[in-house]
């Protein structure tokens, strides 16, 4: 067995493989005495923003349950954020833009995303 798991990987690529791959979206996650512990430390936010943190999560179904790969850590409204909405999630309730669209200027005054600015 290679020391990198790529059944996925090669699934992907059409190649023979000895079996279907198994892997795990991040919101299965949230099942997990290690996800929910290190939410009690810190926030949803900080799991986004923090590489390490997100790459902790990540890992976490793979390491706790063996499946071959799993989607990596983030949250697709990471997207407006980065355009320049401001974007809370709040505990019990969910994700919460200070600023809405609600208008064509609205839409107007949305940023470009560029990745590799960070932003």
């Amino acid at each position: 067995m290679p020391l990198v798991n790529d059944l996925l990987i090669r699934a992907c690529r059409r190649q023979e493989i000895p079996r279907p791959p198994v892997w795990i979206m991040r919101q299965a996650g949230r099942v997990l005495p290690a996800y929910r512990a290190l939410r009690e430390r810190v926030s949803f936010m900080t799991l986004l923003s923090t590489p390490d943190l997100a790459v902790e999560v990540t890992l976490q179904p793979i390491e706790a349950l063996g499946v071959d790969a799993a989607i990596m850590f983030s949250d697709i409204l990471i997207v407006p954020q980065a355009m320049g909405m401001d974007l809370e999630f709040v505990d019990g309730v969910g994700p919460r833009f200070a600023n809405p669209i609600r208008s064509g200027a609205d839409i107007a005054a949305l940023g470009p995303v560029a990745p590799e600015a960070g932003g």
